[in-house]
């Protein structure tokens, strides 16, 4: 055997296909583009590090009975106000319960909130916002003058309405962020229908006799999909707020279960003297917004046509 053999690694067949200069077909071309995006996406350690986040809230969610050491519930006066410890890794709250584990129940209803909301709010927004911008016309006025009239008011405001007409809870939650977070998701969205309804390929399609219903379904909303998706994971940052200071002001998750503002609300009065009990449910509200943030901001880079 040489002393200087320089044959490189042989590329798993599989990569080799994804990463050929000639294509075959369009589904490999297709399945080109998007490893290419994967690849740019995993070269951004900002997103890496929010996705890496976003997978522990799961995998905490996912294994939370097997995480907590205690009943997140369960009270014992006795030992009230407790510091971090062995025993109780994050300390205890003035009723005795342990905060650790309820940080880590509480991490449930946090993504609950989210992903229902975004659930409701990125169909919604899409359809809304691509039957205004390929329409045009009357049937835009009529929605985007809807669209202004939710965006005259500052969402958190607009939230705590709904909330407090509907009652406390946490279904009641999601539906009061739910339809204070659509509106700028339409705006995008038409933004984008406008941008293409006069190309050619969409002119190819009318002339085909193709219905309105069908080119916006099949491709004018496919098109705006991309922007939607960045724009509702940048937006998950501040759902998980509103849903925070709803639960601050008692109209989220009602006790006893755990919810990370509740807990805030709860701990603010004991803030100075036993800084554990607020520090904990604000550090991770704190982390799992900059991770929505970090990630989407590697998204929008990632999904940017331009990038090739």
């Amino acid at each position: 055997m040489s002393v200087c053999d320089t044959t490189t690694p042989k590329r798993p067949r599989w990569r080799a296909w994804l990463e050929t200069d000639t294509p075959q077909s369009v589904r490999q071309a297709s399945l080109q583009e998007t490893w290419r995006k994967v690849l740019y996406f995993r070269s951004q350690p900002l997103g890496m590090i929010g996705l890496a986040l976003l997978l522990l809230l799961l995998f905490v969610v996912v294994f939370a009975p097997l995480l907590a050491t205690h009943n997140p519930i369960a009270q014992d006066l006795d030992a009230r106000l407790l510091p971090p410890s062995a025993q109780y890794w994050l300390g205890t709250d003035h009723l005795g319960r342990d905060v650790y584990s309820r940080i880590v129940y509480g991490a449930r209803t946090t993504l609950r909130i989210a992903v229902l909301v975004a659930i409701i709010v990125a169909p919604l927004g899409l359809v809304i916002g691509a039957t205004a911008g390929y329409l045009g016309g009357i049937v835009d006025e009529i929605l985007m003058r809807i669209t202004d009239v939710f965006l005259a008011f500052p969402g958190l405001i607009l939230a705590l309405g709904f909330a407090a007409a509907l009652g406390p809870g946490v279904d009641n939650a999601i539906i009061a962020i739910a339809l204070t977070a659509w509106p700028p998701i339409a705006r995008l969205a038409r933004a984008e229908a406008l941008t293409i309804r006069q190309a050619d390929y969409i002119a190819a399609v009318r002339l085909q006799g193709a219905s309105a219903a069908r080119i916006i379904v099949r491709h004018v909303m496919p098109v705006c999909l991309p922007s939607v998706t960045v724009r509702v994971t940048l937006n998950m940052a501040g759902v998980i707020l509103t849903a925070a200071g709803l639960g601050f002001l008692g109209l989220g998750a009602q006790p006893p279960w755990p919810e990370w503002g509740a807990m805030v609300a709860v701990g603010r009065q004991f803030m100075f003297d036993y800084p554990w009990v607020v520090a904990a449910p604000g550090l991770a509200i704190a982390a799992i917004s900059l991770a929505f943030n970090l990630l989407g901001d590697a998204l929008r880079d990632t999904l940017d046509p331009r990038i090739g």
